[in-house]
C-alpha cells in the first residue's frame, strides 16, 4: 500500500462523531435502560473506557444524541415560513422527519425514560416547542396547536409499533391505522418495513398532523 492509498487517522472531532453515530443506532434499537456503552463501543469500534472518558458515561451519551435529535425536530419546524401553506407545510416537516426511523424510536426512547431529570426536560421541551412553533408559524389557537402535537405523536407510535403490518390483529387497530393514515395505509400494509411505512406516511399521513 502506497502513502497515497493508506488510511488516514480519523482525528478527535471524526471519531467522536462515529460514537455518536453508533449511539444513536444503539439507543434507537434497545432504548435507554437496555443499551450498554460497551455495545455502543463495539459498534462504534473502539474500546468500552474510550467511550466512558470521553463522555462521562451512559446518560451523559444519551442526553447528547437525544439533544441532537430533539434539535433536529425543532429545527426542522422552525424552518417552516410563517403564513397561510404553514399549517400543511408542519404537517409534512414532521412527518418528512418520520422517514428516519432511528430518529423515530430514539425520540420515543426518550420520552419514556423521562423520569430521568435532564432527559425529562429535554422531551418536555420538544413538545413545548413543537406547541409553541405550531401556533407561531400557522397563527391558530392552543386547541389546533395540541392537536398537531397530539396527532404527530399518534403517527409515531403507529410507525414505531409496525400498525400498518399487523391490521388483522384486531378490527380496532385497522380502523385507529385506516383514519390516521388515510389513503396511505393501503400501501403502508402491502409488505412495507417500517421504514417504508414511514416513507408512505409522508405522502398521506400530513392532514392528520395539520387538520
Amino acid at each position: 500500500m502506497t502513502s497515497g492509498t493508506a488510511l488516514r487517522r480519523m482525528t478527535a472531532h471524526e471519531r467522536r462523531e462515529q460514537i455518536l453515530h453508533a449511539a444513536r443506532s444503539a439507543f434507537a434499537d434497545g432504548g435507554y435502560a437496555a443499551t450498554t456503552t460497551d455495545q455502543v463501543a463495539r459498534a462504534a469500534g473502539v474500546s468500552q473506557p474510550y467511550v466512558v472518558r470521553l463522555f462521562g458515561g451512559k446518560q451523559q451519551l444519551f442526553v447528547e444524541v437525544y439533544t441532537r435529535a430533539c434539535t433536529q425536530i425543532v429545527d426542522t419546524l422552525a424552518a417552516v415560513p410563517a403564513g397561510p401553506e404553514a399549517k400543511a407545510r408542519m404537517g409534512d416537516a414532521y412527518i418528512g422527519l418520520l422517514t428516519d426511523h432511528d430518529l423515530l424510536r430514539l425520540v420515543l426512547h426518550g420520552f419514556a425514560a423521562g423520569s430521568d431529570p435532564e432527559i425529562g426536560r429535554l422531551a418536555r421541551a420538544t413538545l413545548s416547542d413543537a406547541f409553541r412553533l405550531y401556533r407561531e408559524r400557522t397563527g391558530e389557537g392552543p386547541d389546533e396547536a395540541r392537536v398537531f402535537v397530539a396527532h404527530g405523536m399518534l403517527i409515531s407510535v403507529l410507525l414505531a409499533v409496525d400498525a400498518a403490518e399487523h391490521l388483522g390483529e384486531s378490527a380496532a387497530l385497522a380502523a385507529l391505522a385506516e383514519c390516521t393514515f388515510g389513503d396511505a395505509l393501503g400501501a403502508a400494509s402491502v409488505g412495507a418495513t417500517s421504514v417504508g411505512a414511514a416513507s408512505v406516511g409522508a405522502t398521506g399521513a400530513h392532514a392528520a398532523v395539520s387538520r
